[in-house]
């Protein structure tokens, strides 16, 4: 006797109303504005780099170059102190982030344990900085005490503490990590350490790439701290250098007169847009390697109290 073949039940449209289909279309709509509102401004500052500064100034420049020029790459690339601010750069941006995760992420884990003697107060301790600061002046004497002024170590060191990935990092493991995984350990001879290395953070990918993500973008941006902490130009990171670059530029171009002040001011707003590319290439590289653990990450940090 032949067995017969059920056949695949398709699913049944849902027939939407009007008001239905009216409301998905504009959440739809909606959605691709928000999106071009993001996207646009990135992508109109990549074709003014490549465009005359002039026609950008009168509006002829919007969704592509008129023409081809590297002039702003050029002028830049042509400064020899580019290339040595971009690897401190990306030192600072490496050894930073590695160190930061290494400094609160068991920071995290430790007050995410119901366990840790003081635990309540401990945590009123890390949530005071988030909100009152001790000043300028105080941390600036303070790095000049430990002898870290004008160091590669101050840009990694000192600022490496972050109370609020601290306390993302320890809803994080409260949310995430059963309490049953750390008694099975204990069964199993495991100790704190190695339950921490061999169990919870293979676990916690997400979070390390949260704030690693997090810590990376910080660091290669920051500016201010070296402009306060840093006078050995040789230290110094690519964001500070490409500012004092854009200001002297300008310097330059408002003390002059005519034909040549124009040549210049254009020069400097070419180089201008350039600056803002190749300071926000590479972290924008990383973010779609990690974007999966980003979305994941911030849900269970945040959200979860």
């Amino acid at each position: 006797m032949a067995l017969a073949i059920p056949h695949k039940v398709k699913p049944k449209k849902v027939k939407l109303s009007g008001k239905d289909l009216a409301f998905q279309i504009f959440i739809y709509a909606f959605a691709i504005l928000m999106i071009l509102a993001i996207i646009y401004p990135l992508w109109f500052i990549i074709i003014a780099s490549f465009s005359n500064p002039a026609e950008v100034a009168n509006g002829q420049v919007w969704l592509w170059p008129s023409h081809l020029d590297f002039k702003g790459y050029q002028a830049l690339f042509k400064q020899p102190i580019i290339w040595r601010s971009y690897g401190n750069t990306v030192l600072y941006t490496v050894i930073g982030t590695a160190f930061g995760l290494a400094v609160n992420i068991p920071a995290g884990y430790a007050l995410s344990r119901k366990d840790l003697v003081g635990r309540k107060w401990i945590n009123v301790l890390y949530v005071i900085p988030m909100f009152i600061s001790g000043g300028l002046v105080p941390i600036y004497l303070t790095v000049k005490g430990v002898g870290l002024l004008n160091s590669f170590w101050v840009m990694i060191i000192p600022f490496a503490v972050s109370p609020y990935n601290i306390i993302v990092a320890r809803t994080f493991f409260q949310s995430s990590i059963p309490e049953s995984l750390w008694e099975a350990a204990q069964l199993d001879g495991a100790g704190t350490f190695k339950y921490f290395f061999s169990m919870v953070l293979p676990l916690s990918k997400a979070i390390l790439a949260v704030l690693g993500l997090w810590t990376a973008v910080g660091i290669w941006n920051q500016w201010f701290n070296a402009l306060i902490y840093l006078q050995n130009e040789n230290l110094q990171p690519l964001q500070l250098i490409l500012r004092r670059i854009l200001i002297s530029n300008q310097q330059v171009a408002g003390n002059t007169t005519g034909q040549l002040a124009a040549e210049l001011q254009q020069l400097s707003d070419m180089m201008k847009y350039a600056s803002i590319v190749i300071s926000t290439l590479p972290i924008m590289m990383v973010y779609p390697f990690l974007q999966k653990y980003f979305n994941q990450g911030v849900m269970l940090g945040s959200v979860k109290g």
